[in-house]
């Protein structure tokens, strides 16, 4: 005969020591709990509006320049290090950890476009209008510089700088990129130059009509590969193993930066002057994979983040909006009344910063997730944090978490050049459709994907 008896084990409700928290048996059994989903659903709700509350994603700010900061640049192997170039040829060092200046650098006599820095982080080189490539020692970070009490800093800050090496070009350089894998970088201006580190001239000239070349950036996964900006509107893809540049695309306006994704080595995005940024795949070079849009004014700069899913661009505009990395419209906008015209903006190595720098001289820290907590988070606050994320993820499309999640307060000018673009569309898309609507019935396009396709000038091989 068979008898049925409760058997518990101990270990299923006894805590282990008193500061452990009791165990609760539950049954998930979706029938004894009629109300899970509405209940789920109503924690969601809370969690959007909580964020919309605690969403406060400006940290602080860096001062000290005395001109217009011209561009950021991240140390490779320090995420607390951060240098600025300005318009009157300085180049400073900043501690994030504290937001204080370092070093101060008289680099140029005129405006610095960009300062290089190896993936050993040893030295770095800094560019300016006046056919000038200077190499600085960088061997004072490894010091522990950042441990070091206020007044030491203070010292170094003063100490008047010589740098390693100078190379003077043929013709102004607007522009300058290293190789993270190879001692070498480019240089753009009337053309684009392949240059080694000890070699005072350039290994490689490549052109490709007669204008300038306004931006260019090396592939970080694949090494040989670089892609320009010129200012005919192209698109240049270069190999610096092949005598000629490789591929070229002339989009409908001026492109004014470049990024690659750091996750996808044949992915990069570039901020045009037509308030637009494209996303393009090298291997299917005719055409953007996506246009982002929501800027009313031109792109002026962008970075991805480390984990390549999102971007983050800055605007002439005087706003900073968030994409993802195939997301048509921005999830996220940061805005003050004070910061002027963006410069430049760059996404921090730990994933958690966000730095812009404006024409009115200031340097501007804000968190990459608006309503994150900063800090020390005990685990079971970090479970419910990540509880809330994914509960958020599973309500994303109801009509009011949705409208709670995307509803911004914006200036008023963004506001109207908003309305004013809808309305520009909304005439071309109605253009649009009467042309197609009143051709012959063989000459009608299938498949017209107008959005895309219009952004393309002409390709060239």
């Amino acid at each position: 005969m068979k008898v049925k008896v409760i058997s518990r084990s101990a270990n299923d409700y006894i805590r282990e020591t008193n500061h452990d928290i009791h165990k609760v048996n539950r049954n998930y059994d979706p029938s004894l709990h009629p109300f899970a989903l509405n209940r789920e659903y109503k924690r969601a709700l809370n969690s959007v509006k909580l964020d919309r509350i605690f969403a406060k994603p400006f940290i602080g700010s860096l001062d000290g320049h005395s001109d217009s900061v011209q561009k950021l640049t991240k140390h490779p192997k320090k995420v607390g290090v951060l240098f600025s170039a300005a318009c009157n040829g300085e180049i400073k060092l900043w501690n994030l950890t504290n937001h204080h200046c370092m070093r101060t650098i008289k680099a140029h006599n005129g405006i610095v476009r960009n300062v290089c820095i190896p993936n050993h982080g040893n030295y770095c080189f800094s560019v300016d209008d006046n056919q000038n490539i200077k190499q600085w020692d960088l061997s004072f970070l490894n010091d522990n510089i950042m441990e070091m009490d206020s007044d030491l800093q203070l010292s170094l800050q003063c100490t008047e700088e010589v740098p390693i090496n100078t190379i003077v070009a043929k013709n102004p350089i607007y522009y300058m990129d290293n190789n993270r894998h190879k001692p070498m970088f480019l240089t753009c201006g009337q053309g684009v130059d392949l240059w080694e580190e000890n070699r005072t001239q350039p290994l490689r000239s490549w052109e490709w009509g007669n204008d300038t070349v306004n931006h260019i950036r090396f592939n970080p996964i694949e090494q040989d590969l670089a892609v320009a900006a010129s200012n005919d509107r192209s698109i240049i893809l270069y190999d610096i193993r092949k005598p000629q540049p490789a591929r070229k695309v002339v989009l409908a306006m001026r492109s004014n930066a470049i990024c690659w994704n750091p996750m996808e080595a044949f992915v990069f995005t570039v901020a045009n002057e037509d308030y637009n940024l494209h996303t393009f795949d090298i291997r299917k070079f005719g055409f953007p994979l996506q246009v982002h849009k929501d800027h009313i004014s031109a792109v002026i700069s962008l970075d991805y983040s480390p984990t390549g899913k999102e971007f983050v661009s800055a605007g002439y505009d005087k706003t900073i909006r968030f994409f993802t990395t195939l997301g048509r419209r921005s999830h996220e906008i940061y805005h003050t009344k004070r910061m002027q015209r963006l410069t430049d903006i760059v996404w921090s190595y730990d994933n958690r910063y966000v730095i812009s720098s404006s024409d009115e001289m200031d340097i501007r820290i804000w968190k990459a997730n608006a309503s994150e907590k900063l800090g020390f988070k005990a685990p079971r606050e970090t479970n419910n944090f990540r509880y809330q994320d994914k509960l958020k993820d599973k309500f994303a499309y109801h009509p009011e978490v949705r409208r709670i999640a995307k509803h911004r307060h914006v200036p008023k000018h963004i506001f109207s050049g908003q309305k004013e673009l809808q309305t520009i569309k909304e005439s071309q898309d109605r253009k649009e459709a009467n042309r197609q609507a009143h051709k012959k019935p063989d000459a009608k396009s299938k498949n017209y994907n107008f959005e895309v396709k219009k952004q393309i000038v002409r390709e060239e091989k």
